[in-house]
């Protein structure tokens, strides 16, 4: 996807891609232009047609050329990671894990498709809305299944269990996406499974919702649903970026860092009049909507939601798990 002079600018910042990396990217055709000068200079009978080779191989030099702020990634694979469709990502292989049974999401989605499909494909909701306080239930009973269990300490607060949807993100959150994906759908009071999402389940099994379900979360899931931060950075950009760090080296810390480098106008977006730095703000956002409720909802990570140890803060050190390097191969240097 090209940006526009005039669409928003894809760090985040609210700003027009005029008004913001566009100037970043101008300073880099200028270089590229004072190439072409240097070039002209010691070469002046040059045709037009060759000035135009020239150029173009200036330029597609330039963008596959590793970038020290990019973590050494090329524009070229940066532009692919930022603006293609999920199916047309490159350097990264997402495959389907055999066993999906230590995935939050996907457990969940298995235990609202069973219990539907038990009862000729429909599940009645509740009043508001919600799923029934029966199968609430037995998905909070899934809980000392996952490795996150270790973490949990009250049930009325956790985000792997809960009384009812209200109160269990991870549960709700598997809810909402079944329903953007075309899953399940609701209608006269009940959610309804899909005639093709049923038939799909029988012949294939869970696993025939994985890609989908998760090509929905990084693309038309709202990351900003659960929480009610003020400043807003809209994260899903930058998720395969991200995903790609926090592989390497497990810290969240380092993670904000290099997003900062990489993305320097996202800052912008988390100013604000108040005590905390952008830095903190935007260390806030990535710990809660990337890293809690997207990698650990899924199962690719875990993190001890404790920040203080004796008074001192603790690194903030996630614990990769299989579903992570079984999902996603990564091919770039």
């Amino acid at each position: 996807m090209k940006l526009g002079r005039n669409d928003p600018c894809h760090c985040g910042s609210g700003k027009k891609y005029k008004r913001c990396c566009m100037d970043n990217v101008s300073k880099q055709h200028g270089q590229v232009f004072d190439d072409i000068e240097a070039n002209l200079a010691m070469n002046p009978d040059l045709s037009l047609d060759e000035l135009n080779a020239a150029l173009q191989h200036k330029v597609q030099d330039r963008n596959n050329q590793p970038h020290k702020d990019l973590c050494g990634v090329t524009p070229t694979q940066m532009a692919n990671w930022l603006y293609a469709p999920f199916d047309e990502l490159q350097w990264v292989t997402i495959s389907t894990p055999e066993d999906l049974s230590a995935s939050p999401v996907m457990r969940y989605l298995a235990l609202i498709l069973d219990e539907a499909m038990a009862q000729d494909g429909s599940l009645k909701a509740t009043s508001k809305g919600n799923l029934p306080a029966k199968l609430v239930k037995q998905a909070s009973e899934l809980l000392p299944e996952f490795s996150v269990a270790q973490f949990q300490r009250d049930i009325s607060i956790s985000e792997f269990s809960g009384s009812n949807e209200d109160k269990f993100n991870a549960l709700h959150y598997t809810r909402v996406l079944a329903e953007i994906s075309g899953i399940i759908y609701r209608r006269s009071g009940c959610y309804h499974v899909k005639k093709s999402a049923q038939k799909l389940y029988q012949t294939s099994g869970i696993q025939a919702f994985f890609k989908p379900m998760l090509e929905a979360a990084i693309s038309k899931y709202n990351w900003g649903y659960l929480d009610g931060f003020e400043y807003d950075v809209d994260l899903r950009t930058f998720w395969l970026f991200m995903l790609w760090r926090i592989q390497s080296h497990n810290s969240v810390d380092q993670l904000v860092k290099e997003v900062m480098t990489a993305f320097p106008d996202l800052q912008l977006a988390c100013h604000s009049e108040d005590d905390l730095s952008s830095e903190r703000k935007l260390s806030v956002l990535i710990e809660s909507r990337f890293v809690k409720r997207f990698l650990q909802f899924w199962g690719f990570i875990i993190i001890d939601p404790k920040r203080f140890l004796n008074g001192e803060p603790i690194a903030r050190i996630v614990e990769a798990q299989p579903l992570l390097k079984q999902t996603f191969h990564f091919t770039i240097n």
